[in-house]
């Protein structure tokens, strides 16, 4: 058994902006399914979702150069996971996790350095560390810190460090003038340390200096190699491609599974998928789309931004809404998309509803009562919905990007390379030419249903890593 101490700015049920917040929701709890002993450390953000904790350290002095902090750790025990928040006012006592009206905080260095710190700080005092598992570039200094500043300190001997990226898009750059107030020895800031283009790089840290990297699918830590997703860190990672490797994510199926989903009007699985048919129509009365059965019914439920591929989506709905089908979209995201989704469900309210927002229940109600799901991504790290969709016997129709390459198959679901609308338009058109064959289709639902995402597949890979280091 290992002691692994994760880090991690977000986590369900107490604060989300992403999907990282669902991998840290229930990775820790799958670890200690199988034997580890697990904490996660994270920010009190005062808009945090915390019902009951217990304070159990009151004054923790920690520095971020030449700032000094106290901070106050209170705990939250979640199927035997230890959730340490990291109480600190003046950094996490705002209304946004990391930005105000799409704005980042100015401070933002400050804030995520003081989360490593006091992750430090936990290890030394409340929760001696075998392994650091660090989770995207907020926790990206916690390597170099250890190995820097803590090297001599017995408290760490023989601890070794973990960075998961969920999103290479996102670097924690900030800066080269911010290496004082972070107390950053200058010595690190160099291209095979911590600079990324004369800036400090929290991600490039990480990566240098933890003991393994990887990626929430293999697909993505390969793609990440090149320059077409490397986002410039494509040379970088092909330096450390040793010790570079992808762990696709698992889903809880305890929430997503048409058995037991108490969203649902009725419940239906592989074996007597009756209650599927109930379950669209009820979506198509909710949504106030026209109620037929036999017209294929596709949904989406996304952040409305490029990345995921919405403007293929928006370049092709006039095309679409000749075809004999109907779209559910769900999400928010760049205000100019959201416009022009309103603009097209507006015109054609007999193809396209629109609702503009996250609402669970209704993402629920779109992946049982859809017949099949679009996830035409730039890019994909790993995708959980595809996986729901598996699960619900909603048909992906994705492209082979990421982890939607690794987890749709041509028998489970349509994929597509050439990212653009026309190669978007023929997967669909493809989905819409097999949807005729009734037989086939459902033996297709059924293959997909059947497909075995859990994180326990998942939390057994991490133990794989941790035991490799």
């Amino acid at each position: 058994m290992s002691r692994i101490l994760m880090v991690t700015a977000e986590a369900t049920p107490f604060a989300k902006a992403g999907g990282l917040a669902d991998v840290l929701g229930t990775l820790p709890a799958a670890l200690v399914g199988r034997g580890e002993e697990v904490g996660v450390v994270l920010p009190r953000y005062s808009s945090a979702r915390i019902s009951s904790s217990q304070r159990i350290w009151n004054e923790m002095p920690l520095a971020v150069g030449p700032h000094a902090f106290v901070v106050a750790i209170d705990q939250v025990i979640i199927h035997g996971v230890r959730y340490f928040f990291v109480d600190c006012p003046p950094l996490y006592d705002r209304p946004g996790l990391y930005n105000e009206d799409g704005v980042d905080y100015p401070d933002n260095h400050i804030r995520f350095a003081l989360l490593n710190q006091a992750a430090l700080g936990v290890a030394r005092n409340i929760f001696r560390t075998d392994i650091f598992h660090a989770h995207d570039w907020h926790a990206g200094l916690l390597a170099p810190y250890l190995r820097a500043n803590f090297a001599l300190d017995p408290t760490f001997f023989g601890a070794k460090c973990v960075l998961t990226i969920h999103n290479l898009g996102y670097q924690g750059n900030f800066p080269a003038s911010t290496l004082t107030e972070l107390g950053i020895d200058r010595a690190l800031f160099h291209p095979e340390g911590l600079e990324f283009f004369g800036r400090v790089s929290f991600l490039k840290a990480g990566i240098v200096w933890s003991d393994a990297v990887n990626t929430v699918s293999p697909n993505y830590a390969r793609e990440i190699q090149t320059p077409e997703y490397g986002f410039g860190f494509d040379g970088l990672l092909r330096t450390h491609a040793y010790k570079l490797s992808g762990i696709l994510n698992g889903v809880d199926y305890r929430e997503w599974n048409p058995e037991t989903d108490r969203h649902l009007v009725a419940r239906y699985s592989a074996s007597n998928l009756s209650g599927k048919r109930d379950s669209k129509l009820a979506l198509l009365e909710e949504l106030a789309l026209p109620i037929d059965s036999r017209r294929p019914l596709f949904g989406i439920v996304s952040r409305l931004v490029r990345q995921k591929g919405l403007d293929l989506v928006a370049a092709i709905a006039q095309r679409l809404a000749g075809q004999d089908m109907a779209l559910a979209i769900l999400g928010s995201g760049e205000p100019d998309l959201e416009d022009m989704f309103r603009s097209i469900a507006s015109a054609r309210p007999d193809k396209f509803a629109v609702r503009i927002g996250y609402d669970n229940a209704v993402a629920h109600r779109i992946e049982a009562g859809a017949d099949m799901f679009l996830m035409p991504s730039r890019y994909e790290p790993c995708g959980l919905n595809q996986i729901y969709s598996l699960r619900y016997g909603t048909v992906p129709v994705v492209r082979a990007t990421g982890g939607l390459d690794d987890t749709v198959d041509e028998e489970t679901g349509f994929k597509f390379r050439e990212f653009s609308p026309d190669a978007l338009y023929a997967a669909i058109g493809e989905a819409l030419t097999a949807w005729q064959d009734r037989e086939a289709w459902e033996a297709r639902m059924r293959r997909g249903m059947v497909k075995d995402f859990s994180w326990e597949v998942s939390a057994a890979r991490y133990q794989e890593l941790y035991r490799s280091l």
